[in-house]
């Protein structure tokens, strides 16, 4: 943010409480009675882990004598008949007033549990996809949703720290968002040590959407101060330990500051918004099933070389910043330097930098081009067109 341009005038909007650290899950009945007395839990991990995690959070639940629900989850990315279905299993419950969503799992658990949230206090039969931007009726919501406790179980989307759920849809080829800043969690319990399990594949993914999240953040063109402060701590914690969670699951160091750089993300894509990268991402999704960690990563270094004569100021000084280019250096060369650290960041957690090997065809382009200027792409400092950016994903396959 250039103080010469801009004034000091933002809001900051983030959870209500953060409880962050290692074995912190013990904690989940005392911060859960500050919510209500009936936990409905959606659980996105894999059953062998959830068979010991579950019990161990029924027990804190029960201490604090909250009872507890298991509502089940998802092992893809939220579909809104996902959430139609789940928002329908609410009603029948009754829920109301004293009752809160815990969700235990991924950013696709989360963002699930926060669009039940709302939509099981919504009409009875409702569909999800009548409140989501650009699709549907433009419904609003018009009742507080209920609270919700956040406890990821993987480093990347920063979901306990946003006030948006991502919805997608196949027939017709869609991804949205349903926003609302009541959506922010009500507590965000994020113990790292739940990480520990996570595969070296979605450990890459996923801390690598969170790194995207960052850079994307702090050159936005709506970034404001706070995110921008928090984008750099978070780049500088995530970017050494992206590799060593990768090479070493169980080193507590690296999945804490993976951890915390999620977390970190998730505030401040929430007040400052993203760019081109995440515009694109959810296209990939749509019409070639493209993981979202995997197409932010690919399209990351894209981004930047978009974006670099519009930010360079800003890049330059976060090469200082990570990987200490000396204040004697151009800007351009400091710039150039960080793109060249991302791509060797991607080689190493093992992440190709081509969409065609990720089963993108020529033949997506123009779909994947024309859908991609959504929220996020209006983040982005270079205004693009369809045919200008058809020509960078040509580029990449």
């Amino acid at each position: 943010m250039d103080f010469k341009e801009n004034t000091f005038a933002y809001d900051f909007i983030a959870p209500g409480r953060i409880a962050f650290g290692w074995g912190r899950r013990a904690e989940a009945g005392t911060l859960g009675a500050t919510l209500g007395r009936r936990a409905v839990v959606f659980c996105g991990l894999p059953d062998e882990q959830a068979a010991v995690v579950l019990p161990e959070i029924a027990d804190s639940l029960h201490a604090s004598q909250i009872d507890m629900l298991e509502a089940g989850a998802i092992d893809h990315e939220p579909e809104a008949a996902d959430v139609d279905e789940a928002a329908a299993g609410l009603h029948e419950l009754g829920a109301g007033a004293g009752d809160f969503i815990l969700a235990v799992g991924g950013g696709a658990t989360i963002d699930l549990a926060k669009a039940v949230a709302a939509m099981g206090v919504h009409a009875a039969n409702g569909k999800v996809a009548d409140y989501l931007e650009g699709v549907g009726r433009g419904y609003t919501l018009h009742r507080d949703p209920l609270p919700v406790m956040a406890l990821p179980t993987t480093a990347g989307t920063g979901a306990e720290a946003t006030y948006n759920a991502v919805i997608s849809n196949y027939d017709p080829p869609w991804k949205k968002s349903l926003r609302d800043p009541r959506l922010m969690p009500r507590v965000a319990l994020v113990d790292p040590e739940l990480c520990v399990t996570v595969p070296p594949a979605i450990t890459a993914a996923s801390g690598m959407d969170a790194v995207t999240q960052l850079i994307e953040s702090y050159i936005s063109r709506k970034a404001q101060p706070i995110p921008q402060a928090l984008c750099l701590q978070g780049l500088r914690l995530a970017i050494p330990a992206i590799v060593e969670a990768v090479e070493n699951g169980t080193s507590r160091r690296a999945r804490e500051a993976v951890s915390h750089a999620a977390l970190l993300s998730g505030m401040a894509l929430a007040n400052s918004g993203l760019g081109m990268a995440h515009g694109v991402a959810p296209a990939l999704g749509t019409h070639c099933r493209l993981p979202h960690g995997i197409a932010c990563a690919i399209m990351l270094p894209a981004a930047l070389r978009i974006n670099r004569d519009a930010r360079r100021d800003e890049l330059a000084h976060m090469a200082h910043v990570l990987f200490g280019t000396p204040s004697r250096q151009s800007p351009d060369a400091a710039v150039e330097r960080l793109i060249d650290e991302i791509d060797r960041l991607l080689a190493r957690v093992g992440i190709s930098a081509r969409l065609s090997e990720s089963g993108v065809k020529p033949e997506h382009i123009p779909a994947i081009a024309k859908d991609s200027f959504g929220n996020s792409m209006r983040g982005n400092p270079v205004e693009l067109n369809e045919q200008q950016l058809a020509e960078v994903l040509q580029g990449l396959l």
